[in-house]
């Protein structure tokens, strides 16, 4: 009988064309077929050009997918959004690029149009049991639906492109379990942070993350993609669940979803993918769900988090290696140590990203607006991560509500998530944001970013400051 296997080594095995070493462990070198790829207008010119300049096309274009996400402007008119002539220059050359190699590419005016980790799920293109390699690190997204998903760089596109294979070295593999029930106004968005918060920004390198558990198990499909999307921000180069009838009842509704005859026979095949009972995992973790409170970020990375009752902590009481860092964080983010979290104000709010713009997001985030306002002098924004995700919000009145509450009601795109548009941070701007990263600059230089859920995002906004968005929920209650 052969040992019990990870999840995570069950999908590299089935994808593995041949090893270049006899290890077969952790470390191992070998050829990895990759089933589906999604390209942007940012990660992908250099390797197009390559495949130009060689001489050669994609070995299955049908397997690509391209989306305009990452610098386009969100704003609702099209006119008054500023797009430099680079930015311009990359949206017509991928669309040059769909046109020459027959890779369907969704542009800025088509309704599909969208966030690639958004698009792609929505589509029903990723399917329990693949292997999806992308231009961008949060593609670990994918393995909320038991896939393995991972982000790679320009060159590996080309290489990808023209061979449908990768150069791959097999990960050590991590278990993170979660057990329990999740409080009232505790989200996926605050379980993630609490783990990266708990192992720090580099606690899970060079593995790949499995999360299990009951708390998972009772989480949507959407939920369990914001902490697979987040997993990377510990170090995870892949993160997985086991795929269950939550999955598939997502993908079945799907326009791209298999026939009901293969349909039906991929049901079979998911089924068995989940980790062996006694499989062996290099690292264990596990947490109960009921202690998670809810989360922000105070400093310049993920792992700088707390409770939201929390204060922001004195250097000298870190551990020494962290202290550097946590000093650097605060000159940055102009705090000092053992302010009040709740007494930090915001000129920003942001709901949007690949993280969390989905649109049990924007319906959480729309519970706490209803029937109130945003704050004086702070300017709100939603970015839907799909123009799917707006239609269906639009549909249900969420946009109204959003509106009414004085937010901007934006289109898709990765938007303030990043500065690689016109929708960025002024030095100095506080944001609190639903994001994933936080890093100096990262939403504009000398922008400051406070990670957490779109509710704490939609409760920062109505009050001005970071706010607890359990005291918001319970007067809702009273009312």
């Amino acid at each position: 009988m052969s040992a019990p296997k990870t999840l995570y080594d069950k999908i590299v095995d089935e994808h593995r064309i041949l090893s270049f070493d006899e290890s077969g462990g952790a470390g191992e070198r070998l050829l990895l077929y990759i089933d589906r790829t999604v390209l942007n207008e940012y990660t992908s010119p250099q390797a197009f050009s390559g495949l130009r300049a060689a001489g050669r096309t994609p070995w299955r274009p049908a397997a690509s997918l391209g989306v305009v996400d990452h610098v386009n402007s969100t704003n609702p008119d099209r006119e008054a959004g500023q797009l430099d002539d680079g930015a311009r220059r990359q949206i017509e050359y991928l669309g040059e690029n769909g046109r020459d190699f027959g890779i369907e590419i969704f542009d800025l005016f088509d309704p599909r149009q969208g966030i690639e980790h958004v698009v792609m799920p929505e589509l029903g293109l990723v399917l329990p049991g693949m292997v999806i390699a992308a231009g961008d690190s949060h593609s670990t997204t994918y393995g909320a639906f038991g896939v393995v998903g991972f982000g790679i760089g320009t060159s590996d596109i080309e290489h990808l492109l023209a061979t449908q294979t990768l150069v791959y070295r097999r990960l050590k593999t991590m278990r993170i379990t979660v057990d329990g029930t999740l409080a009232p106004g505790v989200t996926a968005k605050d379980l993630i942070m609490e783990v990266i918060r708990r192992i720090g920004a580099d606690g899970a390198a060079g593995h790949a993350v499995e999360f299990a558990g009951t708390a998972i198990d009772a989480l949507g499909v959407e939920a369990r993609m914001t902490i697979c999307n987040m997993a990377v921000e510990c170090g995870a180069r892949v993160a997985l669940m086991a795929p269950d009838d939550k999955v598939a009842a997502y993908i079945e509704g799907c326009p791209r979803a298999p026939s009901a005859e293969l349909f039906a026979r991929a049901r079979v095949e998911w089924d068995a993918l989940r980790s062996d009972p006694g499989a062996r995992f290099d690292k264990e973790l596990s947490l109960s769900a009921g202690d998670i409170p809810p989360m922000v970020s105070w400093g310049t990375s993920p792992d700088q988090s707390l409770a939201i009752t929390g204060r922001v902590p004195d250097p000298d009481d870190l551990p020494p290696e962290r202290r550097a860092d946590a000093v650097r964080a605060m000159a940055y983010m102009g705090l000092a140590p053992n302010m009040a979290l709740q007494e930090i104000a915001i000129d920003r709010a942001f709901i949007g990203s690949c993280t969390n713009a989905r649109l049990s997001d924007l319906r959480d985030a729309a519970e706490i607006l209803r029937g109130r306002k945003v704050a004086p002098g702070v300017r709100a924004m939603i970015s839907p991560g799909s123009s799917h995700v707006r239609s269906l919000a639009e549909a249900e009145g969420i946009d109204r509500i959003f509106t009414e509450a004085g937010f901007e009601w934006r289109r898709s795109g990765c938007s303030l998530c990043l500065a690689m548009n016109d929708d960025s941070l002024a030095p100095g701007e506080r944001c609190a944001s639903s994001t994933n990263r936080n890093f100096e600059g990262r939403q504009g230089i000398g922008g400051r970013t406070h990670l957490m859920s779109p509710a704490m995002v939609a409760a920062a906004a109505v009050m001005g400051r970071l706010a607890d968005v359990r005291t918001l929920a319970a007067a809702e209650l009273a009312r």
